[in-house]
């Protein structure tokens, strides 16, 4: 059960992660370089496409906060029906490192998908200007699509830690397995019979 709910988890940050990447792709495709500037009375209104640029920019940015909360989930989601201590998890020295990537990662790709989706929104909602020799820009080029890999590489950070956690803690119940010592008591109770056996044969002899 416990890894029918491991493997949902894993499922479901790689999927939302490329979700993300996708939603991210697509804005970054359909957003114009340019709206077209209408001359008015001193001003200058910009027309933008009907496209959507904006909702595909902030779904790319749902999907990825659903995906790093997942992430989360994994990483301290209880080990069939046990919780491990946050301590004893991040004392692996391979897990604290992807954790920190993964966490600056999932915050730069974020922080590009909202500037972009908030840029674009202003921009479409800001579109009267006094300045006649505007262009009506959009959001610069290029952001959302940086954003839409990086969520992508966040996610498969994400799964790194989930297989780093798994190993974490199994090393951690290991530590407090007593199969070394049921071990010993076998290898004691080995040698006793051992010697009652030989005592036998001797005195058969």
């Amino acid at each position: 059960m416990a890894f029918d709910q491991t493997t949902s988890i894993a499922l479901s940050v790689l999927f939302l992660g490329s979700v993300s990447f996708a939603f991210g792709i697509v804005a970054e495709n359909k957003k114009p370089a340019f709206g077209t500037p209408i001359q008015g009375k001193d001003v200058i209104i910009c027309n933008f496409p009907d496209d959507p640029t904006v909702l595909l920019g902030t779904s790319s940015v749902v999907t990825l906060i659903l995906a790093a909360v997942a992430g989360h989930v994994a990483i301290y989601f209880p080990y069939k029906g046990k919780s491990v201590p946050s301590n004893a998890l991040f004392q692996n020295t391979i897990l604290l490192p992807f954790f920190i990537v993964a966490e600056g990662v999932t915050f730069i790709a974020l922080a590009m998908l909202v500037w972009t989706t908030v840029s674009e929104g202003l921009h479409r909602s800001r579109n009267v200007h006094h300045d006649l020799t505007t262009r009506c820009p959009t959001a610069k080029t290029g952001l959302f699509g940086g954003g839409a890999f990086l969520a992508l590489d966040a996610a498969i950070f994400w799964l790194i830690c989930q297989m780093l956690t798994m190993n974490a803690r199994s090393d951690y119940f290991n530590e407090d397995d007593p199969i070394v010592e049921y071990g010993e008591f076998n290898s004691v109770t080995d040698m006793e019979s051992i010697q009652q056996l030989r005592s036998e044969c001797e005195v058969a002899l």
